[in-house]
């Protein structure tokens, strides 16, 4: 089946990590064995692994973050870096994409003839690049935006997806684990992103910024990697009412792979990962479904090996590559093959569709 992953850290994973991500993962672990604590555990996504699985189209993030043991290290000190860093991630993306390995998709047109093509490949094993992943561009966290009307400039870079938060207090709003709503200057950057088309996305942003958006940001948006606080308490997984708020407005949200975001009271590196299958994200599809009535906000935004690997990922997964499992789980549990399907790819591409008028 034809997959759609709506939120991967690919560059970062390549330019943070120093992988070569044309490597299958196996040869990816060998390599990084030689190395003590500089990993963040077995990866489990690379190029062949995507498209062996069949992941066609993706979420592809600019991450301006390091992953260092000493927290005032992780993020760089002045914005100019994270612009800095986030333009060479775009340049990466350049790059694979001259390689023939990836294609950019910033518009309708480029979207449904790529998605056109991967549905008409036959069974079986296919070449690497033939045809190439396409990758729609994000931003996780606002930090290499120095002000807002440099949206404008972003957009035209390939930026179609803004998330203005990640972890603690950002220039515009704050994010998981803080507390507080949009500044002056994010209220502006909101007004912004609404006046070029620069799409929305919720995930991280702390409750009171989410509720600050929702009210400023008119366009659409999405929640690209996230669970329910209901199943997992956590301020950084969506509660029923912010939901409710993303189905009414149409939105799509995709399920996290992170373990501690999937069983309540999985702490990270105490936790045995055999106590966690994809079966359990399932539950979290099936809330949110529930809630909605229907299966047409649902999809996967897995986050894999984004700052984890395979140590802190359900226990089932081997690789990306494994990602079509869902669909079997899903299934089982009942859901039809229309919502099936709709949950592995048709929701989010019916999204951009809508939202690339």
């Amino acid at each position: 089946m034809f997959i759609f992953d709506a939120h991967l850290d690919m560059a970062w994973n390549a330019t943070e990590w120093v992988r070569d991500l044309m490597l299958p993962a196996a040869k990816i672990r060998e390599f990084e064995q030689h190395y003590d604590k500089i990993i963040p555990g077995p990866c489990t996504v690379s190029w062949p692994e995507l498209h062996g699985g069949r992941v066609g189209l993706i979420i592809a993030t600019l991450l301006p973050r390091h992953h260092r043991k000493d927290k005032p290290l992780t993020f760089p000190q002045s914005r100019e870096a994270c612009y800095a860093m986030a333009h060479g991630q775009l340049a990466y993306y350049q790059a694979m994409t001259a390689r023939g390995v990836l294609r950019e998709i910033p518009d309708k047109a480029a979207l449904n003839q790529h998605v056109d093509e991967w549905l008409a490949l036959p069974a079986g094993d296919l070449p690497m690049g033939q045809p190439p992943i396409g990758f729609i561009l994000s931003m996780e966290g606002s930090t290499p935006i120095l002000y807002p009307e440099q949206i404008a400039d972003w957009y035209q870079a390939g930026l179609r997806l803004l998330g203005p938060a990640h972890y603690g207090p950002g220039p515009y709003c704050f994010g998981t684990g803080s507390e507080g709503g949009f500044n002056e200057d994010g209220k502006r950057m909101l007004r912004e992103m609404d006046r070029v088309g620069m799409l929305l996305d919720v995930t991280h942003l702390a409750d009171e910024s989410f509720w600050d958006a929702m009210k400023i940001y008119q366009g659409p948006c999405i929640a690209s990697h996230h669970n329910c606080r209901s199943l997992v308490p956590a301020d950084r997984q969506l509660t029923d009412e912010q939901i409710k708020e993303l189905i009414r407005r149409g939105s799509v949200i995709g399920a996290a792979f992170d373990n501690w975001m999937i069983r309540p009271g999985w702490k990270i590196g105490v936790s045995d990962p055999s106590t966690v299958q994809m079966t359990h994200i399932v539950d979290h599809i099936d809330h949110i479904c529930q809630l909605a009535g229907n299966a047409n906000h649902c999809g996967m935004g897995t986050d894999l090996d984004g700052g984890f690997g395979k140590e802190q990922s359900p226990s089932d997964l081997d690789t990306i590559a494994d990602l079509g499992k869902m669909a079997e789980l899903l299934a089982a549990r009942g859901y039809s093959t229309d919502d099936v399907e709709r949950i592995m790819w048709r929701n989010f591409v019916e999204f951009f569709r809508r939202a690339w008028k």
